[in-house]
């Protein structure tokens, strides 16, 4: 094997031996650190965007959707050109488009200003789109640039590189509780925060020298990592990554929320997420020694069964300690898929290099930006929706959006008006909190919710204001409605909020599906494994360009080895 410069040819032939190489892969750790910071925070923020701009739950899984589509098309794109363009120029790139992203959020109260609703919703789902085609760029380098660097322990070394994301979910999640149950911040300086790790990463990868991938440095051609794709083995890996970017990412960005809901305490929601992220990122900490002992599809096939365990529990339960117990399992569940995966495709598809990285992270990301994030806001939408009607008919009469969501282009549902629904709550914050400090006998209590009453009374307050005060014709519309509809709060208050409860879970117990089926796939695996080679083991590119090469003298043609 030749190898364009010695730096590269120590580290394709040993574990971590060029003298950047951990530096590059703590700079590739902050890279997914923020993304994992944007992600986090805008979990926490939706509330916040249905409140301000009147979004249904499908709209703002649209949104959500938007910050990872683009994710995943610059990915499969970005990893056509990554050796050829150089590491160096992407990760320049990629530092532009955070900070573009950043910016145009900045921008989100002068648009709305000036186009209204749906010019917040194009602009956030721009901004997301911009934020998302930075966290591909990262995305494009990072993987194959560790998987080269550290060719003997992929697995174990691509876990660590992506302990990065929940590292930056457990941030994200911090600065969410911090910024709106200890202290009020906006939403926007929120969503900034991820320019933190953006600007570390941006000074640790500076004047750095980066290795292309093994392919690449091994002299593979480029229709060779192409005609990778013809293997029946990586397609179904393609499907099976797909899956995981539904139940993984798309389930993320909606578990905050629900669980919220469930516990009834927005800022509890937030914390047990900070703490399955926490679980995520001590546990991949130590995926190297796991895998060793059940080998990588074994992890695989594990957290698949236990990650359907913990969906379907969400749809059962109640209270904290069940809520905190299904996330505790779902969370173990989660936290081996996406790097374990890339590890299995770059160890039994070395000569794709790049190519098949990229591929399977964009498709996971456009799973979980198409069909994940809107389709589990879809799903919410239907069921809060159709127990709503059923339940209180007047009700639902009072709080549906003007519109009917689709799904696929042919699954319709209306959804309930974020925006109103966030002015009965306040309204029922206020009214319940006062009930609650008259019957209270405990001084300390009584004064705890009446503080609880003035504070939500406060931003009632200022939310009509704002809305009487605006310059556009829909916030007028929806004061003008408070006005007619507030009276019933108190009976409305109640079935709107079971409702949404039941939509959420029934969100989250349908998509225990997802991983059940990954469960079975991961098994047909196993067995293939078994059956036709013994048993899952790593493909070595020399063996690979040693079988060519013999294939081609024993035919006087050019050959090609199934990896």
């Amino acid at each position: 094997m030749s190898y364009a410069d010695p730096k590269t040819a120590a580290a394709l032939t040993g574990n971590a031996t060029v003298p950047n190489a951990q530096r590059l892969l703590w700079a590739g750790f902050f890279c997914i650190f923020a993304a994992g910071v944007g992600f986090g925070v805008r979990g926490a923020i939706l509330v916040d965007w249905g409140r301000a701009f009147a979004f249904t739950q499908a709209e703002l899984g649209e949104i959500t959707g938007g910050g990872l589509v683009g994710f995943g098309i610059i990915i499969i794109l970005g990893s056509l050109i990554a050796d050829k363009v150089g590491y160096g120029t992407l990760m320049i790139l990629a530092f532009i488009m955070h900070v573009l992203s950043a910016i145009l959020q900045m921008c989100t109260p002068l648009v709305f200003d000036a186009f209204g609703r749906d010019g917040v919703y194009w602009s956030l789902y721009i901004a997301m789109f911009m934020f998302s085609i930075a966290n591909g760029i990262c995305e494009v380098v990072v993987n194959p640039l560790v998987a080269a660097l550290f060719p003997k322990e992929k697995t174990h070394y691509l876990n660590i590189l992506h302990a990065g994301w929940p590292g930056g979910l457990i941030a994200g999640g911090v600065v969410a509780y911090v910024c709106n149950d200890v202290v009020k911040v906006h939403w926007i300086i929120q969503m900034s925060m991820f320019l933190v790790p953006v600007a570390i990463y941006g000074v640790m990868m500076a004047g750095q020298h980066f290795p292309r991938s093994e392919a690449s440095q091994a002299g593979v051609s480029y229709a060779t990592m192409l005609a990778e794709f013809a293997a029946p083995v990586l397609l179904l890996l393609l499907v099976i990554h797909a899956l995981v970017g539904y139940v993984e990412l798309g389930t993320d960005s909606w578990i905050t929320k629900i669980t919220g809901s469930i516990m009834e305490n927005r800022g509890a929601g937030v914390l047990l997420f900070i703490y399955t992220s926490g679980l995520m990122f001590a546990l991949r900490f130590f995926a190297g020694p796991i895998e060793h002992a059940i080998s990588p599809l074994g992890l695989l096939f594990s957290c698949a069964v236990i990650a359907a365990i913990g969906l379907t529990m969400f749809g059962h339960i109640e209270g904290v300690v069940m809520c905190v117990l299904a996330a505790t399992v779902y969370g173990v569940g989660k936290t081996f898929f996406w790097p374990t995966m890339l590890a299995v495709v770059s160890e039994r598809f070395p000569k794709g290099g790049a190519l098949t990285l990229g591929a399977v992270g964009g498709v996971g990301m456009l799973s979980a930006g198409l069909l994940g994030g809107p389709g589990i806001g879809f799903q919410q939408d239907y069921y809060a929706s159709k127990q709503l009607k059923e339940k209180a008919p007047a009700t639902y009469q009072r709080y549906a959006a003007e519109k009917e969501n689709t799904f696929l282009g042919f699954f319709e549902a209306k959804g309930l008006d974020s925006a109103k629904v966030g002015l009965l709550v306040l309204e029922d914050k206020v009214l319940t909190n006062r009930k609650e400090a008259v019957k209270a006998a405990d001084s300390t209590v009584k004064k705890a919710k009446e503080t609880a009453a003035t504070d939500a009374e406060k931003e009632l307050t200022l939310t009509l204001r704002q809305l009487r005060e605006s310059t556009r014709k829909e916030p007028k519309e929806l004061a003008a409605w408070w006005e007619d509809n507030k009276q019933y709060a108190a009976d409305d208050a109640n079935p709107v909020e079971k409702a949404t409860l039941f939509g959420g879970q029934m969100a989250l117990q349908l998509t225990a599906i997802v991983p059940a089926i990954m469960a079975v796939l991961y098994l047909v695996l196993i067995l293939y494994f078994r059956v036709f080679h013994g048993g899952y083991k790593p493909v070595v590119i020399d063996e690979v360009k040693s079988m060519d090469a013999a294939m081609e003298k024993a035919l006087g043609a050019p050959g090609s080895a199934e990896a």
